[in-house]
C-alpha cells in the first residue's frame, strides 16, 4: 500500500476556501529529499510531514521549493487530520515537535486551536524599493523574523494592492505582510495579505505564522486581547487570535477535508 496523502483547506469552514494543505502521515521516518519531491508534486504552498514520537508526532513543513521553519495552516491541517482519521481521539491534545519547538493544537467544538510562539516586530527604516515593488502609500514599515510588516491606510488598499512580485524577491526579506484595520461595520478586526515570492508562494492564501506577528502588533494599536482577523487573499480565510503579552499566541481555525489520495511511487 502506498503512501495517503491527505488535502486539507485550513482557516475556512467550507471546501475550495482558506488555505490548502497536504498531510501525509508517515509509518517511517522519510528523508528530506523524498518529502521535497512530494511537496513539488503536490504543488500546494505547503505539504507537512508527520512522523509519531513518543507523546505526539514530528511534523515538518515543505512548500514546493524549501523547508520551512514554522507553519500556522499546514499544522492546522495536520492537527484536523489526526482527529478525523482517527489518529488521535477527539479528547486528546495533538502534540508536534518541530523545528520552532514544541506546538500544541487542542479540538474546541468545531474550531482549533493552535499555540505557536509569538515574534514581535520592530519599526525600521525599509529599503526603498518595497514602496516601489508595493505599489501603495503606508504609514510605516516594520520587520519581524518572518517577514515585512507593512500598516496600509485603509482595508480598501490592502483588497486592491497588485505588488511587483519579481521586485519584492530581490528585497533582503523577500516576505511581506500588509495589514490595516477593517472598514466600519465588519465582522472583523483587521485584514492582512502575505507575500512570499522568496520562497515560491507569489501570495499565500491564508498563514498562520503571519497571525503571530499580527497578534502582537494589533494588541497594542487596539488594546484587545481577542481579535478576530480575516485574510483577504483571492480564497479568503478566518483566524482568531488570542494574545495575553506574554511569549505565546493562541491562533483559531477551521478547517475541511477535501481530497485523499494514494502515491503509489517514490
Amino acid at each position: 500500500m502506498g503512501q495517503i496523502i491527505t488535502q486539507v483547506d485550513a482557516f475556512t469552514n467550507r471546501p475550495f476556501a482558506g488555505n490548502p494543505a497536504a498531510v501525509c502521515v508517515l509509518s517511517t521516518r522519510q528523508n528530506k529529499r523524498w518529502m521535497q519531491n512530494v511537496a513539488q508534486e503536490m504543488n500546494l504552498s505547503e505539504t507537512a510531514f508527520l512522523v509519531r514520537q513518543d507523546d505526539g508526532f514530528n511534523l515538518r513543513w515543505f512548500t514546493p521549493t524549501v523547508e520551512v521553519p514554522l507553519c500556522g495552516h499546514a499544522t492546522l491541517a495536520s492537527a484536523h487530520v489526526l482527529w478525523s482519521e482517527g489518529h488521535l481521539s477527539p479528547d486528546e491534545v495533538a502534540r508536534f515537535y518541530t523545528k520552532s519547538g514544541v506546538l500544541v493544537a487542542k479540538l474546541q467544538g468545531e474550531w482549533i486551536e493552535l499555540d505557536f510562539p509569538v515574534n514581535h516586530s520592530r519599526v525600521i527604516i525599509a529599503p526603498p524599493e518595497l514602496k516601489v515593488a508595493l505599489g501603495v502609500p503606508y504609514r510605516f514599515t516594520l520587520q519581524n523574523s518572518l517577514a515585512y510588516l507593512v500598516q496600509l491606510e485603509s482595508e480598501d488598499l490592502v483588497r486592491q494592492m497588485q505588488p511587483n512580485f519579481q521586485l519584492l524577491k530581490t528585497l533582503p526579506l523577500g516576505k511581506v505582510i500588509v495589514t490595516s484595520l477593517t472598514n466600519p461595520g465588519s465582522d472583523y478586526d483587521f485584514v492582512s495579505r502575505f507575500f512570499a515570492p522568496e520562497v515560491g508562494i507569489n501570495e499565500d492564501p491564508v498563514t498562520g505564522s503571519a497571525h503571530c506577528c499580527l497578534a502582537a502588533f494589533w494588541r497594542d494599536h487596539l488594546n484587545k486581547n481577542e481579535l478576530l482577523a480575516y485574510q483577504a487573499s483571492r480564497r479568503g480565510g478566518v483566524v482568531k487570535v488570542r494574545y495575553d503579552g506574554g511569549d505565546r499566541v493562541f491562533l483559531g481555525g477551521q478547517a475541511v477535508t477535501v481530497m485523499r489520495g494514494e502515491l503509489i511511487t517514490g
